[in-house]
């Protein structure tokens, strides 16, 4: 660590949970909860023909089929097959069709485009701004802002950092500023929680990065004294985020005895290295369940996987590593063929959010539970196909009571790419905004290719607003 920058990327709580936020921000009032976000996506695709109820009649079907807009309440109809896991919770399901994004970076995978609707790679420069989760997450303050969970690519395509370590994620904080993701539970356990570890060595490492932290902020502050113009700016931000990092820790230490109470407990092979993809992925979740409960955070990003990603663990195939992007290519693995194989991913995907959205149910919040202020969306980083072309983001999305928008026991086929009132993304993403605080005109960069349909792209989605 010679730099600032790598201060401020590896000090303390890590990375991910760098806030560089006003030291002037509190939490939400006690009285009203805040609403929680969290945004579920995953790599190679996501068609939006395994999105249709098997119970459509051909009427239903046709219109699908011709991608014509239409609602239907799914208390009447069968989920898809992978989708079981949510049966018991169709009340608060939306299966959402039709949403493109051909303004973001579309094919095997998208860096932030998906989040921030823009066109992105692995260059810093292509972050125009501050990705949809770091803006709900400014609506809805807590200690560590923002947590970002990955299970990274471990081989080809998109792969970074360890598969075990912290490595930039699929978020950003702002123009130019990445977010880092923690790749496994162990580590995101042991920085999440490390305030309140009933283990001596980290304790000791938390409260000598705390004195350090005190140094290092005081040094800083002192130097920008000294200095003036350009320098004395750029010096003074440094000392400005570090302090910002001090006060978020007090506020934690403030907050010990209810982050205590939620700290996770896994067993040990949700902590081991080589944990398997299927048990990575019920390991983030525990970890994210109490970082929510805890109110560590309000908003957390999970990418359940990407391009490059070996997955292991996958039912009936426990002991083959099967390279995702192979199977964007119609591979087979272990005698089963790559459409299965995408099933029996994305049926465990929704055990997991089942896994979220029952626990949340179970905690009492004002007079409901915390369920009631919560939003899952799961969804595809790149778009309808392993090779995205971006005419279609289908969303899987579970909505709690208190969230500000018109959904819920629903399947929604939105107008097709060029017919009128088609929608993209931002407008998806510019709905959640407005619902919850954000007046934005519109959240993010318009599709120049949609101006010859004489289309209307800025806005929120009026049949979701409350």
């Amino acid at each position: 660590m010679t730099t600032r920058r790598d201060f401020l990327r590896h000090g303390l709580f890590s990375a991910s949970a760098m806030a560089c936020m006003s030291s002037t921000r509190l939490l939400a009032a006690p009285h009203k909860p805040p609403m929680r976000f969290i945004f579920m996506h995953r790599g190679n695709g996501l068609w939006p023909k395994v999105m249709v109820p098997e119970s459509f009649d051909k009427a239903l079907l046709q219109k699908e089929q011709k991608k014509q807009p239409f609602e239907v309440d799914l208390d009447n109809h069968e989920l898809p097959a992978w989708m079981s896991p949510l049966a018991k919770h169709k009340a608060n399901l939306t299966i959402l069709q039709g949403l493109s994004g051909k303004m973001c970076t579309t094919g095997h995978h998208s860096w932030c485009s998906s989040l921030g609707v823009f066109k992105a790679n692995e260059r810093l420069s292509s972050i125009r701004w501050a990705t949809v989760d770091f803006e709900l997450a400014r609506l809805f303050p807590s200690p560590a802002e923002h947590i970002e969970l990955a299970c990274f690519p471990d081989g080809g395509g998109n792969a970074r950092g360890s598969l075990n370590g912290i490595a930039t994620g699929f978020s950003a904080r702002g123009p130019q500023q990445p977010n880092y993701a923690f790749g496994s539970p162990r580590i995101a356990l042991d920085e999440l929680f490390k305030s309140v570890s009933a283990n001596q060595t980290a304790r000791t490492r938390y409260e000598l990065e705390r004195k350090l932290l005190a140094f290092v902020a005081k040094n800083e502050g002192a130097t920008a004294d000294e200095l003036h113009g350009i320098e004395k700016a750029k010096v003074q931000g440094y000392a400005d985020s570090i302090q910002a990092i001090r006060e978020r820790n007090r506020k934690i230490d403030g907050m010990a005895g209810r982050i205590r109470k939620h700290v996770p407990v896994l067993d040990e092979k949700y902590l081991a290295d080589d944990v398997s993809t299927f048990d990575r992925q019920v390991g983030h979740t525990e970890v994210l369940l109490g970082a929510l409960i805890s109110g560590l955070t309000n908003v957390i990003a999970f990418t359940v996987d990407e391009l490059g990603h070996r997955y292991t663990g996958i039912t009936g195939i426990e002991g083959e590593k099967v390279n995702m992007h192979d199977v964007g290519h119609n591979k087979s693995f272990g005698g089963v063929d790559a459409t299965e194989i995408r099933a029996r991913c994305r049926k465990h995907h929704m055990t997991l959010v089942d896994r979220i959205v029952t626990r949340l149910k179970s905690v009492p919040e004002a007079g409901g539970t915390m369920f009631d202020n919560t939003m899952i969306c799961y969804f595809p980083d790149g778009g309808e196909a392993h090779h995205s072309h971006g005419t279609e983001y289908p969303f899987v999305v579970m909505t709690g009571d208190n969230a500000k928008v018109k959904l819920g026991s629903r399947y929604i086929r939105l107008p097709d790419y060029g017919q009128a009132g088609h929608k993209t993304l931002g407008n998806w993403y510019t709905t959640l905004l407005n619902a919850h605080g954000n007046p934005i005109d519109h959240f993010g960069a318009v599709d120049t290719g949609l101006d010859k349909f004489g289309i209307n792209q800025l806005g929120a989605i009026a049949q979701f607003q409350s």
